[in-house]
């Protein structure tokens, strides 16, 4: 009897077939939309490509050694001078540009969605419950499942590998800003609202300022995942490093392959740095800003600390008197 049980075979669920129909619907009823986005997706990647090849590598490498300069400092100006020099050395810069101008794209696309997505999620219990699982799915689900439909919706190209780069991205954007939202001490925006000031003003000026660490840490890391999907692009015809990367591995080429993967290495070094440096104010930049906003005042902190009117003590009057 107990044998029978356990022999009983559940019903197979066809929960491929369900999405395949939802995949072909999509593609018959939502034509023009996907049409859209591919135009939309494909004109900013080709004009951002065509500006970072028009310059001289030479030139475009210093001008983002001085972004380095301004932002980070000068390791990473250095860094960055010879990190470029090497890619036009192993004649692979129009194929880094190509992979840089994705992964702005791609970066730029998540950030817009993520952030207010986060910030939604931070401020509605509900809408947090809800993302959640969504975004456990986005995060869990392997990145190469992202290219099956992406190819049925925008066929070959670029296009296909950026909104899979997106879907894959989101993530830790969207839970770092919920994060960084919800972390802000409570007493500065229970005193904010004392002061009558509207919800809005409290999220623009208080929340998200005091949040913009953990907001920049979830761009740093959408930034990197989205050069990890660099090479997976690749498959789907994005070109690029990833397309390099693709041809060695094909080939067997272990030259190929490798300098292709040092060139990714460089791009994610740069971007990384850069991004963690707008995280947590270093730089050029900030520093000369500190400087300025310390000059404006004629008095140091002591002088204006001592300037501050000073408590009265009892009987001072009277002992002076006496």
């Amino acid at each position: 009897m107990t044998s029978d049980v356990l022999a009983i075979e559940l019903p197979r669920v066809p929960v491929g077939e369900w999405f395949d129909s939802l995949v072909s619907w999509c593609t018959d009823n939502l034509e023009w939309l996907f049409d859209g986005i591919g135009t939309a997706i494909e004109t900013s990647v080709d004009g951002l490509t065509s500006v970072l090849t028009a310059p001289p590598p030479i030139v475009l490498a210093l001008l983002l050694a001085v972004l380095a300069l301004l932002v980070s400092g000068w390791k990473l100006a250095v860094f960055t001078v010879l990190g470029f020099a090497l890619i036009d050395s192993m004649e692979l810069w129009n194929d880094a540009m190509d992979s840089l101008a994705l992964v702005i794209v791609a970066a730029v696309v998540s950030t817009v969605l993520s952030v207010p997505i986060g910030i939604a999620a931070a401020r509605s219990d509900m809408v947090s419950s809800i993302v959640r699982p969504v975004l456990d799915f986005m995060q869990t689900m392997p990145a190469f499942v992202y290219l099956i439909p992406a190819i049925f919706f925008f066929s070959i190209g670029a296009v296909p590998g950026v909104v899979a780069t997106v879907i894959f991205a989101m993530p830790p954007g969207v839970r770092l800003t919920e994060l960084g939202i919800r972390g802000v001490d409570p007493e500065m925006v229970e005193a904010g609202e004392a002061f009558g000031t509207p919800p809005n003003r409290i999220l623009t000026r208080i929340q998200i300022p005091l949040a913009m660490p953990s907001i920049m840490a979830g761009i740093n890391q959408l930034i990197m995942l989205s050069l990890s999907m660099v090479v997976i692009a690749g498959m789907v015809g994005a070109g690029g490093l990833g397309g390099v990367v693709l041809e060695g591995i094909n080939r067997v080429d272990v030259a190929k392959g490798f300098e292709g993967g040092v060139a990714v290495v460089i791009l994610a070094i740069y971007l990384d740095r850069l991004t963690g440096a707008l995280g947590n104010g270093s730089g050029l930049l900030r520093a000369l800003f500190a400087r300025r906003r310390n000059g404006r005042g004629t008095a140091g902190p002591d002088a204006q600390v001592a300037e501050k009117p000073q408590p009265a003590l009892a009987g001072a009057d009277s002992g002076s008197a006496g």
